[in-house]
């Protein structure tokens, strides 16, 4: 995905209605390994993992797989979207299929690098963007942008996101096991847990 492609997508991914909390609490739950049942079947778990290696696939950098977007996606699927919302995006994923068996001749997850680039196309460019694919890519590629830069390994080691010292983030989840931050020594200046303002 070239550069200007992948800033169209990540302008797409922040139009999500996806509040940060939201974001945060979804990779919480990835991270501590404690995932909602998944919402998908198999195949269309296969297909957005496909869709998701295809938009951004490892580089010199991890892969949308890598850091655990889908995952993610998983979670904000079965936990945030409301039952019509979730019907329409696995109906999406199921019509994604479709496309690539007619377009590639085959699962997207099975297609060598030149087929997948042509279902791709199809789904990216199609004559009419309202369609179930169209719709269902649109808003996989969203999603895929949102949860990868949203993720802590990319956050700290791809983006080198500094955090200000002593400001509270709330959607830096923290891994279970990971180094914490120092805790700011405040006792000697007597007014410890205190807010002012």
């Amino acid at each position: 995905m070239d550069r200007r492609a992948l800033l169209r997508a990540a302008a797409t991914a922040a139009a999500l209605p996806l509040l940060p909390a939201e974001v945060a609490a979804a990779w919480t739950r990835v991270l501590a390994a404690a995932p909602a049942p998944s919402p998908f079947s198999p195949t269309q778990r296969a297909t957005l993992d496909a869709l998701a290696d295809a938009i951004l696939p490892r580089t010199d950098t991890p892969g949308a797989l890598d850091v655990g977007t889908t995952d993610w996606i998983a979670v904000i699927v079965a936990e945030h979207d409301d039952a019509a919302q979730r019907a329409a995006y696995l109906a999406q994923l199921d019509a994604i299929d479709a496309v690539a068996r007619a377009t590639g001749g085959g699962a997207l997850p099975t297609l060598d690098a030149a087929a997948r680039a042509r279902v791709l196309d199809a789904l990216d460019r199609p004559a009419d963007r309202t369609t179930p694919a169209a719709r269902g890519f649109a808003r996989t590629k969203g999603l895929v942008v949102h949860g990868y830069f949203t993720s802590r390994p990319v956050q700290q080691d791809v983006l080198q996101t500094v955090v200000m010292p002593g400001r509270y983030e709330g959607a830096a989840p923290h891994a279970p096991g990971a180094p914490r931050p120092p805790a700011r020594d405040d006792a000697h200046h007597g007014h410890h847990g205190h807010h002012h303002g």
